[in-house]
């Protein structure tokens, strides 16, 4: 399954900035701030350059273990806030866990499992809500009372484990691209108004586990549209060299 994710998503970014690399050479493709809120225009130019950046995302979430980390990074690469840091702002919410999901951290059905509902925030924007049910039995003690008590994000706190993340399953839940959009002219794919760009974009479901290969965290990770709240430069077009 790592295998087919990892070749898949490769294979749709090279097509996605391909394409934008073609495109940009005859429009220039901007965003335009409009009372603080990011807007990208309904143009077919956009909605490549959007999916090639989910793309860019996605892999780097599908190639580093932890997901703190990369928001981070993306956050201070995008300059969504400054500083940079992920906070996990907790919401007081309790969900029973699957019961197939037991079989993936290796538990028996009476073995203690705490669950922990967050967003993931950055500065103003709110960039994943995560559902994390995890086994404190493999935790130290101060481990799990940060995770009671504080905002931490549960890979800065567990990071002295140095844990190491298997994607489960990543999932687009949005497609920038209109349907039928390889037979469009520029014309017909441009719309008149901004880029209607769902809250959720990105779904991942991953283990995280010791260095042994013990789990101990399941978590389903929601990415919302704050991924794009920023306004990249103006790219003028210019002539083919």
């Amino acid at each position: 399954m790592w295998r087919q994710i990892q070749d898949g998503s490769r294979l749709r970014a090279l097509l996605a900035c391909g394409t934008a690399l073609m495109l940009s050479l005859a429009a220039s493709a901007g965003v335009s701030s409009n009372g603080g809120m990011t807007v990208w225009p309904d143009t077919f130019v956009a909605r490549v350059e959007a999916l090639a950046l989910l793309e860019t995302f996605n892999d780097e979430l599908l190639t580093h273990d932890s997901a703190t980390l990369t928001l981070e990074r993306w956050c201070d690469a995008h300059r969504l806030a400054s500083p940079a840091h992920i906070i996990a702002e907790r919401v007081p919410l309790d969900k029973p866990l699957p019961p197939e999901q037991r079989g993936e951290l290796r538990i028996g059905a009476a073995e203690s499992v705490r669950y922990r509902r967050v967003r993931l925030r950055c500065g103003p924007v709110v960039l994943s809500e995560a559902d994390n049910w995890y086994v404190p039995a493999r935790l130290t003690a101060e481990m799990n009372r940060q995770l009671d008590s504080t905002d931490a994000p549960f890979g800065r706190v567990v990071q002295e484990l140095h844990f190491q993340r298997r994607t489960l399953s990543s999932k687009l839940l949005w497609l920038p691209l209109p349907d039928g959009w390889e037979m469009m002219s520029l014309a017909d794919a441009n719309g008149t108004g901004a880029l209607v760009i769902p809250h959720a974009i990105l779904e991942h479901r991953a283990l995280l586990t010791l260095s042994d290969g013990t789990p101990i965290s399941v978590v389903v990770e929601t990415y919302t549209s704050d991924i794009l709240a920023f306004q990249p430069p103006p790219r003028p077009a210019r002539a083919i060299p």
